[in-house]
């Protein structure tokens, strides 16, 4: 497949004017993705995207359309290659390396260029992937850099354990479906009473386990804790995100505080790049809930690349990886951290939401459960109930589970009207 053309698109969606997606450090998102499509001369696309919260989306257009001339006229069939081709360029890589804006439009590419595969071959991502050997999955990874944590050869066996039971877990997941969380009660601009209604509501609708925003006011963080354990009840797990908004000692104080509603994890309680901030706030908060329990720590939707979570894993410092389809370079690199956390025991719980991250990270949770680690347990995939609709195969949610993508593709791609309503700033949306 040679690629002959590449187009990027700017879209954004005002979600700022009903605070959908407000948090402690962005109290007004408008959620955006810097869209692109690869194009072969056949007339087949790729779709691909990245995804940002307004402001700045067009500068990550602009690395799109840098990294273009490293994909045209260039033949795809090799995406391992193609990842470190565009992770690698000696010239664009000097903006990063590999972190920032230049890597999330290799995500964008890497993902279409995912998507327009997985059509060719007629089959969901995840499906694509897990259906492919062992050596093949170890040949998408970049191994710079991790060989002191894994091996290639230590992936290998890691695979190869967990192939015998492939068509038994694929048969499972396509069954019951994939568990699911929903943040969606949760976002720091909802009134109480709107919190109360959603929170009932997800429970109603079957999930075990809600998400809420905390970090701009400790007293408002207890009361709309107190509020959501008194609607859940106790058997649902709450988990609470602060992104990134403490210092180390605030977190294990603002913690603590919540500690008697029994918080299951704290997410993003610093910055994302302090490894050793995330140990000591790990340590710290391993007695201070009720009956001797822990709060656990969870991270990854900011974390830059590979080599940060090989880190975050080495030091013992989070209880859960939380990867994003779209922050570090796409399929190829999330592979990679799938296989660390499946080598360190640490379960992947995605960071979703957004635009579109419902849609892709789906792929990858379920190909970790066929085909990596093997493993349901403790995980869940994020759900927010936004912008699906602008998607020509949106995730499907029933009884608090993901059910499994069955279209082939990466499910990135949206409907053309919504491409030219919400493109920035000439669309109808904006105009």
């Amino acid at each position: 497949m040679r690629i002959v053309a590449v187009d990027t698109f700017d879209i954004r969606f005002p979600t700022s004017l009903e605070l959908d997606g407000s948090d402690a450090m962005n109290p007004d998102p408008d959620y955006s993705a810097a869209y692109v499509v690869l194009r072969t001369a056949d007339g087949a696309e790729g779709h691909g995207f990245t995804f940002t919260i307004g402001r700045g989306n067009e500068v990550c257009r602009a690395a799109l359309e840098a990294l273009a001339p490293l994909v045209v006229g260039r033949d795809i069939d090799d995406l391992g290659e193609l990842g470190r081709r565009l992770t690698h360029d000696s010239q664009i890589r000097w903006l990063g390396p590999e972190k920032g804006v230049v890597h999330l439009a290799a995500a964008a590419i890497v993902n279409a260029a995912w998507d327009l595969t997985a059509k060719a071959a007629g089959k969901p991502v995840w499906r694509l992937l897990a259906d492919m050997s062992p050596q093949e999955i170890v040949d998408l990874v970049d191994w710079r850099y991790l060989t002191d944590a894994i091996t290639p050869d230590e992936a290998l066996d890691l695979l190869k354990a967990a192939e015998p039971g492939r068509a038994e877990r694929a048969a499972h997941v396509e069954r019951v479906g994939y568990p699911a969380y929903t943040t969606s009660p949760g976002w720091l601009g909802y009134s109480d009473a709107k919190l109360e209604r959603l929170a009932r509501e997800a429970v109603a609708d079957g999930y075990r386990q809600i998400k809420l925003k905390v970090g701009a006011d400790l007293t408002d963080d207890v009361r709309r804790f107190a509020l959501a354990r008194d609607v859940v009840g106790p058997d649902i797990r709450i988990a609470v995100d602060a992104n990134q908004r403490w210092d180390v000692a605030e977190a294990v104080a603002w913690m603590t505080a919540l500690a008697p509603y029994d918080p299951w994890w704290i997410e993003e309680p610093t910055s994302p790049d302090d490894v050793l901030g995330h140990a000591a706030i790990r340590r710290a908060l391993a007695d201070v809930a009720p009956d001797g329990g822990r709060i656990r720590v969870a991270t990854g939707e900011h974390v830059a690349n590979r080599v940060m979570f090989k880190q975050l894993l080495q030091a013992d410092a989070i209880d859960f990886v939380q990867l994003d389809a779209c922050r570090v370079a796409g399929v190829n690199e999330n592979v990679a951290i799938l296989l660390l956390a499946a080598k360190f025991g640490v379960p992947v719980c995605p960071h979703a939401g957004g635009v579109g991250l419902c849609e892709l990270v789906q792929h990858l949770s379920v190909f970790d459960y066929v085909a990596v680690s093997g493993s349901l347990d403790d995980r869940a995939i994020e759900y927010v109930d936004h912008l699906h609709e602008h998607f020509i195969d949106p995730v499907v949610i029933d009884r608090g589970t993901y059910r499994v993508p069955r279209q082939p593709g990466f499910s990135a791609q949206m409907h053309p009207e919504s491409l030219r309503r919400y493109s920035f700033p000439d669309g109808e949306a904006w105009r």
